[in-house]
């Protein structure tokens, strides 16, 4: 089973969508399943990890009403307040089948090294990691140092980073692959092969630019804690003839097929746990 393990949906509102700039006229529109899905066939891809993309319970629960009527999305990746101190009680009102992990956008905070360290946070992942759910850390170059202070101290199931950390791409691969080794020193810690093509680029710099960072990561991470993930609809910011699904094919092409399999699907499999595609028609 191939999956993306990144992908959105949205009606799409100014006041819960604020990160969505007046350059990214794409994304003001409504992006939901049936947008998706020929592109999904079109690159083989039999299911996806629908992820949050705004602050909101609200939001959580209609992706959750959304992939029950959706039977391409394997797993969601919500929103909760950590901090809370009826973490436990609001976790319980969220439950479904399909929620696996929890998000949230700590880029977008004031302080991401502060909200990191934040005693109330430390406390209610400790708890998430309890209830054995995955939790996405996302967080921009500037602050994987503290993210990996975070990550040393909740090591009771599976974090994942998202986007590579979001390197900055001025600086090379040599400098992130230095950067993000500490946190991929730490086996609970996997990373989605995501968002690479929307970060700021330096002039003249390809999409073929950016497999030297696909290459560092198989190095520090290794095929078996890697995942592939679109970010779409982000990923239509990108130029028109370059795609995230091309992008890593390119930069998994060498690969074994086991290795491939395991960043195509074998490894969210396992790390959100999701269930095997009902078998149809006759054997």
């Amino acid at each position: 089973m191939r999956i993306d393990s990144h992908q959105h949906f949205w009606r799409y509102t100014p006041q819960d969508y604020r990160w969505i700039s007046d350059d990214m006229a794409v994304l003001k529109q409504d992006l939901l399943p049936e947008t998706l899905r020929d592109t999904l066939q079109r690159h083989d891809v039999q299911g996806s990890i629908l992820v949050q993309a705004c602050s909101s319970v609200q939001e959580t629960r209609w992706l959750l009403e959304l992939s029950e009527k959706t039977d391409f999305v394997r797993a969601v990746t919500g929103w909760v307040d950590l901090s809370s101190p009826a973490l436990k009680q609001e976790l319980e009102a969220i439950s479904h089948p399909l929620l696996r992990a929890v998000r949230h956008q700590v880029q977008d905070e004031s302080s991401p090294a502060q909200w990191l360290e934040n005693p109330a946070i430390n406390a209610g992942l400790r708890e998430l990691q309890q209830q054995k759910t995955v939790y996405e850390i996302l967080v921009t170059h500037r602050h994987l140092t503290d993210a990996v202070k975070f990550a040393e101290r909740h090591d009771d199931y599976f974090l994942v980073l998202d986007h590579f950390g979001k390197p900055d791409l001025s600086l090379g691969a040599a400098h992130w692959k230095q950067q993000v080794a500490p946190l991929a020193g730490l086996k609970h810690v996997s990373c989605k092969l995501s968002g690479l093509l929307t970060e700021p680029r330096p002039a003249g710099m390809s999409a073929r630019d950016l497999l030297p960072y696909f290459e560092a990561a198989l190095e520090i991470f290794g095929a078996e804690r890697l995942m592939f993930g679109s970010d779409w609809p982000v990923c239509l910011l990108a130029d028109a003839d370059e795609n995230p699904w091309d992008l890593c094919e390119q930069a998994t092409a060498t690969l074994s097929s086991d290795e491939q399999a395991a960043i195509y699907g074998g490894n969210a499999c396992a790390i959100y746990q999701l269930q095997p595609l009902p078998i149809t028609g006759n054997d």
